[in-house]
């Protein structure tokens, strides 16, 4: 309601940039997977690619704090490092895939 979908297009629209930042929101707006629905779908309406809407809900509930907090204890730094350059690689590529099928 209150962001103009001129932005929301050209921000993350169809192309490689939209993915990109779909990915690093994502990382920090974590919002839980209810609350995460109504933001994309109007997100999607205002001009957001499938893609990008795809790499957001791969990363926010990727890197939860709580869940990221866990994982540092247990994997030490070097493979949380690791995790969350897999995480938003893996995300883009995703993305990026669904938005040339789509």
């Amino acid at each position: 309601m209150y962001v103009p979908g001129s932005f929301v297009e050209n921000m993350f629209g169809n192309n490689g940039f939209g993915v990109l930042m779909a990915a690093t929101v994502g990382v920090p707006l974590y919002v839980c997977g209810g609350g995460t629905i109504p933001l994309l779908g109007e997100w999607l309406s205002k001009g957001m690619s499938l893609g990008a809407a795809t790499s957001f809900m791969i990363t926010g509930p990727s890197t939860k704090i709580t869940n990221l907090g866990a994982l540092k204890i247990v994997l030490g730094m070097k493979n949380f490092v690791i995790y969350l350059l897999y995480v938003m690689i893996s995300s883009l590529i995703i993305g990026q895939i669904i938005n040339l099928v789509f």
